[in-house]
């Protein structure tokens, strides 16, 4: 049976936003004088935990930290935040926030089928919400222009509410929605959707086109890993994964 609602993540699972975000950093860091040469597969390992963490890994990897040492920054393993410049972390959080909520939307866009996708899980009378780790006005913006009308709730990072990978982003919605968290799968393509998607109690399909491999996610146990957007609709529809 399907499922009553599906929660997406943003970043690089309904939208490619890698480019806005690989350029904002690079300009904040070259507004400090700092090495701006970040590519886009390193913006694949910064974003996905928040702006704040982002930073950190940033700064870090200037400081020479290889991907598997920023994935752990953040986490309980983080032995690298503390070694970093607080007033410097704190100016480029600031800036940063700044800079990309007025430039989030000049390279970004639906990865292909997502708005087809939605737009079908709507018409079999399955809920649509997104919950990400950006800023929430950035969120709320870009959900306005690619995706009007498309999901029923949208939620970004604010000081109000924990942050992926805690449950509450995804509970308040599902609470919202007025299902209980089994009845709701959650989308996503790192590491902290599957530890959301468990931490909240939802059912979990992760897709393979966005910031992590197919191969990283299987190997994190992934319970089900899609690499198109039909693939995507047909599990949703099927309840596949269900939590009992």
């Amino acid at each position: 049976m399907k499922y009553k609602a599906a929660v997406f993540d943003m970043d690089g699972t309904v939208l490619d936003t890698a480019g806005d975000l690989c350029d904002s950093m690079n300009h904040v860091m070259g507004q400090l004088g700092l090495p701006a040469g970040f590519t886009i597969e390193d913006t694949h390992y910064l974003f996905g935990s928040g702006v704040t963490v982002a930073v950190s890994r940033a700064l870090a990897m200037l400081d020479g930290a290889d991907y598997k040492t920023l994935l752990t920054v953040g986490t309980e393993e983080d032995e690298v935040t503390r070694t970093l410049d607080p007033a410097l972390r704190e100016k480029v959080q600031n800036m940063f926030r700044s800079y990309y909520g007025q430039h989030c939307s000049i390279k970004t866009g639906p990865y292909p089928g997502i708005p087809a996708l939605l737009m079908r899980l709507r018409e079999h009378g399955v809920h649509t919400a997104v919950v990400s780790n950006k800023p929430d006005p950035a969120v709320q913006e870009l959900v306005d222009i690619h995706f009007k009308g498309l999901f029923d709730r949208a939620l970004g990072e604010s000081p109000a509410i924990r942050r992926k990978p805690a449950p509450d982003m995804t509970r308040k919605i599902v609470e919202e929605l007025g299902i209980m968290p089994e009845e709701a799968v959650y989308i996503g393509d790192t590491e902290i959707d599957l530890q959301t998607a468990e931490n909240s109690g939802t059912g979990c399909i992760c897709v393979d086109w966005g910031f992590r491999t197919k191969d990283f996610l299987t190997a994190l146990g992934a319970p089900a890993v899609v690499s198109s957007a039909d693939e995507l609709g047909d599990l949703i529809l099927s309840g596949a994964n269900k939590r009992e």
